[in-house]
């Protein structure tokens, strides 16, 4: 599979549609999950600016797209042991982002079915986070209510993608859809 930093579900039907509306935005691929494709763009928040502005100009395209998730920081794993040490690894990078803010992580997997959960990665990486910012004394708040910040989590087979969403972000593309 191609490298990417931008992960897009379509909805059934629109395949072609969807395909021939993203081509300018980089370089696409399909995926072995149904109705996921992966892109490799230059600039992920461009894409993701234009990408809306497209959307909202665009019922049809609207129905067509059911997400839109660029990703910030990417890694390979083979197992779920180094999949929580690499998320881990990452999750320390963003710290500053989170403390003092109410947050969650919300993870999308495909693939690793029966060996890495959603729920429990959620779990890992909330926890994790909010320990290691209470230990710095910047606590945070793990929140499902409006958070002021998501913390997005995508696999596709062996690679994951993370990015980190303000609750900003969120309002201001809709496509992202991360809850």
């Amino acid at each position: 599979m191609t490298k990417w930093n931008v992960i897009i579900t379509i909805q059934e039907h629109y395949f072609e549609q969807v395909w021939q509306c993203l081509k300018p935005f980089g370089v696409l691929a399909k995926t072995d999950f149904y109705n996921v494709l992966v892109m490799q763009t230059e600039d992920t928040q461009q894409t993701l600016q234009q990408l809306q502005k497209k959307l909202n100009a665009d019922a049809d395209l609207q129905t067509a797209i059911s997400r839109v998730l660029p990703v910030t920081h990417s890694f390979t794993f083979q197992s779920p042991e180094e999949f929580e040490t690499k998320a881990r690894a990452i999750a320390e990078t963003i710290l500053s982002e989170v403390a003092n803010k109410s947050f969650h992580v919300r993870m999308h997997r495909r693939g690793f079915k029966g060996r890495l959960s959603s729920i429990e990665e959620e779990k890992f990486l909330d926890t994790y986070i909010q320990e290691q910012l209470e230990q710095s004394g910047s606590p945070c708040e793990i929140s499902f209510n409006n958070p002021d910040i998501i913390i997005a989590v995508e696999t596709v087979a062996q690679q994951a993608g993370i990015s980190i969403w303000s609750r900003e972000d969120i309002e201001r593309y809709p496509i992202l859809k991360l809850d």
